[in-house]
Protein backbone atom coordinates (compact mmCIF):
# COMPACT_ATOMS: atom_id res chain seq x y z
CA UNK A 1 0.00 0.00 0.00
CA UNK A 2 1.30 3.49 -0.68
CA UNK A 3 1.83 6.23 1.73
CA UNK A 4 2.17 9.26 1.79
CA UNK A 5 5.37 9.28 2.29
CA UNK A 6 6.24 7.03 -0.41
CA UNK A 7 4.68 10.24 -3.30
CA UNK A 8 7.30 12.43 -1.93
CA UNK A 9 9.95 12.72 -4.78
CA UNK A 10 13.10 10.53 -3.37
CA UNK A 11 15.93 13.68 -3.41
CA UNK A 12 12.95 15.52 -1.06
CA UNK A 13 12.55 12.74 1.27
CA UNK A 14 16.29 12.65 1.76
CA UNK A 15 16.69 16.13 2.06
CA UNK A 16 13.81 15.76 4.75
CA UNK A 17 16.15 12.80 6.49
CA UNK A 18 19.58 14.93 6.32
CA UNK A 19 17.82 17.75 8.06
CA UNK A 20 18.55 16.59 11.32
CA UNK A 21 22.09 16.66 12.55
CA UNK A 22 23.47 13.40 13.98
CA UNK A 23 23.44 10.34 13.02
CA UNK A 24 20.50 9.24 10.86
CA UNK A 25 17.52 6.87 12.93
CA UNK A 26 18.23 3.11 12.16
CA UNK A 27 15.25 1.19 11.05
CA UNK A 28 14.47 -2.34 13.09
CA UNK A 29 13.14 -5.71 11.61
CA UNK A 30 9.97 -5.58 10.79
CA UNK A 31 9.72 -2.54 9.06
CA UNK A 32 8.20 -3.38 5.52
CA UNK A 33 11.48 -1.13 3.35
CA UNK A 34 13.89 -3.68 5.11
CA UNK A 35 11.97 -6.42 2.87
CA UNK A 36 11.10 -4.58 -0.35
CA UNK A 37 14.21 -4.37 -2.28
CA UNK A 38 16.24 -1.39 -4.17
CA UNK A 39 15.65 0.68 -6.80
CA UNK A 40 19.22 0.97 -8.74
CA UNK A 41 21.20 3.94 -8.22
CA UNK A 42 21.31 6.49 -11.48
CA UNK A 43 21.75 9.40 -10.62
CA UNK A 44 18.59 10.36 -8.88
CA UNK A 45 20.25 12.15 -6.18
CA UNK A 46 22.78 14.54 -7.96
CA UNK A 47 26.20 14.31 -6.54
CA UNK A 48 25.92 17.02 -4.25
CA UNK A 49 22.87 15.46 -2.17
CA UNK A 50 24.81 11.72 -2.82
CA UNK A 51 27.61 13.08 -1.03
CA UNK A 52 25.65 14.62 2.01
CA UNK A 53 23.93 11.17 2.00
CA UNK A 54 26.57 8.85 2.09
CA UNK A 55 28.16 11.17 4.57
CA UNK A 56 25.26 10.32 6.79
CA UNK A 57 25.39 6.50 6.12
CA UNK A 58 29.35 6.90 7.16
CA UNK A 59 28.47 9.02 10.58
CA UNK A 60 25.37 6.46 11.51
CA UNK A 61 27.85 3.72 11.14
CA UNK A 62 30.11 4.60 13.04
CA UNK A 63 27.88 5.93 15.84
CA UNK A 64 26.57 2.48 15.66
CA UNK A 65 29.12 1.21 15.95
CA UNK A 66 29.26 -1.14 13.29
CA UNK A 67 30.81 -2.56 10.03
CA UNK A 68 28.16 -1.34 7.22
CA UNK A 69 25.14 -0.24 6.81
CA UNK A 70 22.68 0.03 3.50
CA UNK A 71 20.69 2.45 2.68
CA UNK A 72 17.55 0.74 3.07
CA UNK A 73 18.41 0.52 7.14
CA UNK A 74 17.93 4.28 7.07
CA UNK A 75 14.47 4.10 4.76
CA UNK A 76 16.34 5.08 2.05
CA UNK A 77 15.50 2.23 -0.92
CA UNK A 78 18.49 2.91 -3.03
CA UNK A 79 20.48 0.19 -3.80
CA UNK A 80 23.88 1.61 -1.86
CA UNK A 81 25.76 0.82 1.15
CA UNK A 82 28.92 1.62 2.98
CA UNK A 83 31.57 -0.56 4.49
CA UNK A 84 34.22 0.17 7.24
CA UNK A 85 36.24 -2.21 9.26
CA UNK A 86 39.12 -0.59 11.76
CA UNK A 87 39.66 -4.75 13.05
CA UNK A 88 40.24 -4.02 16.27
CA UNK A 89 40.51 -7.76 17.43
CA UNK A 90 42.86 -10.20 19.04
CA UNK A 91 45.27 -11.99 16.63
CA UNK A 92 43.57 -15.56 17.37
CA UNK A 93 40.39 -13.77 15.99
CA UNK A 94 41.68 -12.31 13.18
CA UNK A 95 43.34 -15.56 12.23
CA UNK A 96 40.23 -17.66 12.19
CA UNK A 97 37.82 -15.83 10.96
CA UNK A 98 40.12 -13.81 8.29
CA UNK A 99 39.21 -10.60 9.65
CA UNK A 100 41.22 -7.75 8.33
CA UNK A 101 40.87 -3.94 8.32
CA UNK A 102 39.01 -2.53 5.62
CA UNK A 103 38.95 1.39 4.65
CA UNK A 104 35.96 2.98 4.34
CA UNK A 105 34.21 2.94 0.91
CA UNK A 106 31.16 3.54 -1.03
CA UNK A 107 29.09 0.81 -2.85
CA UNK A 108 26.88 1.52 -5.32
CA UNK A 109 24.30 -1.25 -7.28
CA UNK A 110 26.48 -3.83 -5.73
CA UNK A 111 26.39 -7.27 -6.95
CA UNK A 112 28.36 -10.28 -5.29
CA UNK A 113 28.60 -13.79 -6.81
CA UNK A 114 30.75 -16.78 -5.06
CA UNK A 115 34.27 -17.38 -5.93
CA UNK A 116 34.63 -21.64 -5.56
CA UNK A 117 32.65 -24.04 -2.93
CA UNK A 118 34.10 -23.11 0.01
CA UNK A 119 31.86 -21.57 3.01
CA UNK A 120 32.28 -20.23 6.37
CA UNK A 121 30.21 -20.28 9.29
CA UNK A 122 30.65 -17.67 12.15
CA UNK A 123 28.25 -15.33 14.86
CA UNK A 124 26.99 -12.49 12.83
CA UNK A 125 24.42 -9.72 14.35
CA UNK A 126 22.49 -6.81 12.48
CA UNK A 127 22.05 -3.19 13.42
CA UNK A 128 18.48 -3.73 12.37
CA UNK A 129 18.23 -7.00 14.91
CA UNK A 130 19.49 -5.81 17.47
CA UNK A 131 20.44 -7.62 21.06
CA UNK A 132 21.01 -10.82 18.48
CA UNK A 133 23.32 -12.84 16.76
CA UNK A 134 23.14 -16.13 15.05
CA UNK A 135 25.31 -18.32 13.10
CA UNK A 136 25.82 -17.86 9.06
CA UNK A 137 27.38 -19.62 6.69
CA UNK A 138 28.36 -17.94 3.75
CA UNK A 139 30.68 -17.90 0.95
CA UNK A 140 34.16 -17.88 1.75
CA UNK A 141 35.29 -15.83 -1.01
CA UNK A 142 32.81 -13.82 -3.58
CA UNK A 143 33.23 -11.03 -6.52
CA UNK A 144 31.74 -8.31 -6.09
CA UNK A 145 31.16 -5.52 -8.61
CA UNK A 146 29.55 -2.50 -8.92
CA UNK A 147 30.46 1.39 -8.89
CA UNK A 148 31.82 3.54 -6.25
CA UNK A 149 30.01 7.10 -5.39
CA UNK A 150 31.94 8.81 -8.18
CA UNK A 151 30.53 6.50 -10.94
CA UNK A 152 34.01 4.37 -10.94
CA UNK A 153 33.75 0.64 -11.95
CA UNK A 154 34.28 -1.84 -8.66
CA UNK A 155 35.30 -5.61 -9.69
CA UNK A 156 37.01 -6.99 -6.82
CA UNK A 157 37.43 -10.26 -4.86
CA UNK A 158 36.53 -10.23 -1.05
CA UNK A 159 37.72 -13.24 1.28
CA UNK A 160 37.35 -13.62 4.87
CA UNK A 161 35.35 -11.46 6.83
CA UNK A 162 35.54 -8.78 4.24
CA UNK A 163 33.50 -11.15 1.99
CA UNK A 164 31.06 -11.84 5.08
CA UNK A 165 30.49 -7.57 5.20
CA UNK A 166 29.88 -7.43 1.79
CA UNK A 167 27.63 -10.06 1.35
CA UNK A 168 25.92 -8.83 4.27
CA UNK A 169 25.61 -5.53 3.10
CA UNK A 170 24.21 -6.22 -0.35
CA UNK A 171 22.01 -8.64 0.78
CA UNK A 172 19.89 -5.49 2.55
CA UNK A 173 19.66 -3.86 -0.95
CA UNK A 174 18.01 -7.43 -1.74
CA UNK A 175 15.53 -7.49 0.78
CA UNK A 176 17.50 -10.05 3.18
CA UNK A 177 18.19 -10.52 6.63
CA UNK A 178 21.26 -12.61 8.00
CA UNK A 179 18.40 -14.38 9.59
CA UNK A 180 16.62 -15.50 6.44
CA UNK A 181 20.08 -17.94 5.78
CA UNK A 182 21.34 -18.39 9.92
CA UNK A 183 21.06 -21.65 11.46
CA UNK A 184 17.91 -21.03 14.10
CA UNK A 185 19.12 -22.91 17.05
CA UNK A 186 22.31 -20.96 17.04
CA UNK A 187 20.25 -17.27 18.02
CA UNK A 188 21.93 -15.97 20.53
CA UNK A 189 21.42 -12.42 22.81
CA UNK A 190 24.40 -10.81 22.98
CA UNK A 191 24.61 -11.07 26.44
CA UNK A 192 24.53 -15.02 26.40
CA UNK A 193 26.96 -15.10 23.16
CA UNK A 194 29.60 -13.06 25.40
CA UNK A 195 29.30 -15.50 27.99
CA UNK A 196 28.97 -18.19 26.19
CA UNK A 197 30.35 -18.23 22.39
CA UNK A 198 32.84 -16.03 22.68
CA UNK A 199 35.51 -18.41 20.74
CA UNK A 200 37.09 -17.42 17.84
CA UNK A 201 34.82 -20.16 15.63
CA UNK A 202 31.30 -21.50 16.47
CA UNK A 203 31.89 -24.88 16.41
CA UNK A 204 31.69 -25.40 20.56
CA UNK A 205 28.36 -23.65 20.16
CA UNK A 206 27.34 -26.02 16.91
CA UNK A 207 28.22 -28.40 19.47
CA UNK A 208 25.99 -27.11 22.60
CA UNK A 209 23.05 -25.95 20.54
CA UNK A 210 22.67 -28.66 18.00
CA UNK A 211 23.46 -27.08 14.32
CA UNK A 212 25.66 -28.23 11.70
CA UNK A 213 28.32 -26.01 10.14
CA UNK A 214 29.56 -26.19 6.61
Amino acid sequence: METPVDRVPLAERIEQLLSVQGPLSIVAAGDPVLRAGTEPYDGQLGPALLARFVDALRITMRAAPGVGLAAPQVGVGLRIAVIEDPAPVPEEVRLARGRVPQPFRVLVNPVYEPVGTGRAAFFEGCLSVPGYQAVVARAAEVRLTGQDEHGRALDEVFTGWPARIVQHETDHLDGTLYLDRAEPRSLSSHRAALEHWSQPTPERAARALGFDLP
